[in-house]
């Protein structure tokens, strides 16, 4: 893998501004941040589509009140990337208040000179 400074600091601009939009509910810069093509895996095991994700986030299904990212790492080749770090946040599901601390994995593709995340993965931890 190769990694530029440059892509892997843009990268995590990118990732502090999808967690700042969540927390925000700034859905304009999450539909600007967000690949056409994205599967968004949630801790539960459900997996949306931006287009689902998005409107469950309109329609007040996923209310994030906290969220933080710890990143371990950062792969940056070519016009793909991926974190690999920690998803921390609590949320309220469909009104039910909710803690989640998953590792995490994000994978984020180059479009058009920006960097929108293709595909998010969370996992229990260990032990």
């Amino acid at each position: 893998m190769t990694d530029s400074p440059d892509d892997v600091a843009a990268v995590l601009a990118a990732e502090d501004r999808r967690y700042r939009a969540m927390v925000d509910g700034d859905l304009a810069a999450l539909e600007e941040l967000l690949a056409a093509g994205l599967c968004y895996t949630h801790s539960s095991g459900v997996r949306d589509t931006r287009d689902e994700y998005l409107a469950k986030l309109r329609a007040g299904y996923y209310v994030y009140r906290r969220a933080e990212h710890p990143v371990e790492r950062v792969e940056v080749s070519g016009d793909a990337a991926v974190v690999v770090g920690r998803m921390s946040a609590d949320v309220d599901v469909d009104g039910v208040p909710k803690r989640i601390d998953s590792l995490a994995l994000a994978v984020w593709t180059r479009a058009d000179g920006s960097w929108q995340l293709l595909a998010y993965g969370p996992t229990p931890p260990p032990g």
